[in-house]
């Protein structure tokens, strides 16, 4: 349950950075509403993040990896839709948006292990 509430955290301070740095991007700026939103991000990358990889494993090739940065968008695109309390105006907002994400979320990870040596 411990690990649950610090990848929702984590999620959710990802998420705030990306509105605040991508202009495409509005996050509601209630707390309650960012921790929604970063728990429905997470269920959508959970559940459809892994068969989206394995269908578009061909483009995936041919683009060395990069098609993974529109996959991620689309799932932000997706979310943005899911919930009122994030809007997402266009693809390439998303997918600076994903690529932000991905930056804080790896350097809150690199943070909080080696806070727990």
């Amino acid at each position: 349950m411990k690990n649950f509430a610090i990848r929702l955290l984590v999620n959710a301070l990802a998420l705030w950075v990306a509105a605040e740095i991508v202009s495409g991007i509005r996050l509601s700026d209630e707390l309650v509403d960012v921790l929604i939103v970063a728990l429905v991000f997470g269920i959508v990358n959970a559940l459809l993040k892994p068969v989206l990889i394995v269908l578009s494993f061909p483009f995936l090739l041919v683009t060395l990896g990069l098609f993974a940065l529109v996959v991620n968008g689309a799932l932000l695109m997706l979310t943005a839709a899911l919930t009122e309390r994030l809007d997402v105006t266009g693809l390439g907002a998303a997918i600076l948006g994903s690529i932000v994400i991905s930056i804080v979320t790896m350097v809150m990870g690199k943070v909080l292990e080696d806070g727990s040596d």
